[in-house]
């Protein structure tokens, strides 16, 4: 097959960014009212979880720099629930691949996955909290702020969440994430109100993201307003977040899923399949074939979210870690992301059948999207047919001429050529160094 060419498409939005996040970090956290709730000299755990958050390894050891300057004992304490295996070599593993080590951070990195149970929850079961966490004098933890990828409700992805689900280690997210959506809307944030009242929860750094993936905003969330203000962040979340600009695709080729992109491995707000029992998709964009072709080194084997797909490589099916991947899978009780979907050979494999299957007679007539991966998405690659939509919209820009798809003779798609600015891209780069 003759296969479709392409060319460069930039979503140029302007959004905010923070030039010096460790300045704004330690600002912060000296303005905070810490000082009030952790007895001078006291430990304090340093919450850190699995997601790729930009800088997050710069805002960890800020944070803990600033804690010990104000007299504190800090520690950092894995809060990524069942990730890594629930094991806490894996999550020890994890969290070395963003930098956050004990070397890097100067201080203890514990991953223990010992749990104390401190109530019952509405449905009358066990809340579990991290030992570690639980044994401190405070707890402060960073997290992303963002829509969740798997429901819609006042309190999604943050630090609410982080508290309940990934201090609970595997034992707590498993409680939630039994009852299903019930879990996640109702279930998570009485648990919450629950442990804010029966830990010594200190401060919390909500991080919000734009669509480049750079930090946009840093917001300090204390114990009082916790529940009051993070809903608002997580709708400015959801106004930053990247998108997809078409609402109808006929192929929708992703480079990469990743745990780093997206805790779905591929981020339903963008793609616009949700894929959760019972639930429907969202409206746009729709997409009648998505293939995915590789997954991330970052997510150490753990294809959550191949199932969004209904054509993917043997490369990334091969690279599973199954235990991983089971017990994240098992531990979210949301099965339908995680089904195999048709593998072949090659990219070229993959990408010809998902074009004979698009329901398109000819493939020049495909409306054809392709992305690195659903968190980077202000450069995007677009066949002919998708120009009348980019010269209607303002805040696109067609910045190339028409070229054949970098396939090389093994069938592969060369995403570092395509996009050299994206996380493929820098770790290409960073490898060409080593």
């Amino acid at each position: 097959m003759n296969l479709p060419p392409l060319a460069r498409v930039r979503q140029n939005i302007n959004q905010p960014r923070v030039d010096d996040v460790p300045g704004t970090v330690r600002r912060l956290i000296l303005e905070s009212g810490i000082r009030e709730r952790v007895p001078a000299g006291g430990t304090i755990a340093v919450g850190v979880g699995s997601r790729g958050i930009k800088n997050i390894a710069v805002m960890a050891r800020t944070t803990v720099d600033t804690l010990k300057e104000l007299g504190y004992k800090p520690f950092i304490v894995a809060a990524m629930g069942s990730h890594g295996g629930a094991t806490p070599e894996g999550q020890r593993e994890l969290l070395a691949g963003y930098d956050v080590t004990t070397e890097s951070m100067g201080v203890p990195v514990k991953t223990d996955m010992d749990t104390v149970v401190l109530g019952t929850n509405p449905v009358g079961l066990p809340i579990y909290f991290d030992k570690n966490a639980h044994g401190a004098d405070g707890i402060v933890l960073l997290n992303r702020v963002k829509p969740h990828s798997d429901f819609r409700a006042t309190y999604e992805s943050g630090i609410v969440k982080m508290l309940t689900i990934g201090l609970g280690k595997r034992d707590g997210a498993t409680q939630v994430h039994k009852l299903g959506l019930r879990g996640l809307k109702e279930v998570l944030p009485a648990v919450g109100r629950f442990l804010l009242a029966n830990t010594n929860f200190a401060l919390g750094l909500a991080i919000l993201e734009n669509g480049r993936d750079e930090t946009a905003e840093i917001v300090p969330l204390e114990p009082d307003d916790l529940f009051e203000r993070e809903p608002g962040l997580v709708e400015k979340a959801r106004s930053l977040m990247g998108r997809l600009p078409f609402d109808q695709i006929d192929l929708l080729v992703v480079g990469e899923l990743g745990k780093n992109y997206s805790g779905a491995g591929m981020d339903p707000n963008v793609i616009g399949r949700l894929m959760i029992e019972t639930q429907h998709d969202f409206a746009k964009p729709v997409v009648t074939r998505l293939v995915v072709l590789d997954v991330s080194e970052e997510s150490h084997g753990n294809i959550v979210g191949v199932g969004f797909a209904d054509l993917t490589t043997e490369r990334l099916v091969a690279k599973i870690d199954e235990e991983a991947f089971r017990i994240n899978v098992l531990t979210s009780c949301c099965l339908e992301r995680a089904r195999i979907p048709i593998t072949l050979p090659t990219d070229r494999a993959v990408i010809e059948q998902a074009l004979e299957t698009c329901w398109r007679i000819d493939p020049a007539e495909a409306r054809i999207v392709v992305m690195p991966n659903t968190l980077e998405t202000d450069e995007l690659w677009i066949s002919r047919p998708l120009e009348a939509d980019v010269a209607a919209d303002p805040s696109l820009t067609l910045e190339t001429d028409y070229q054949p798809m970098p396939i090389d003779a093994d069938g592969r798609l060369d995403q570092v050529a395509l996009f050299p600015h994206s996380v493929q891209g820098r770790r290409a780069a960073r490898g060409s160094h080593a």
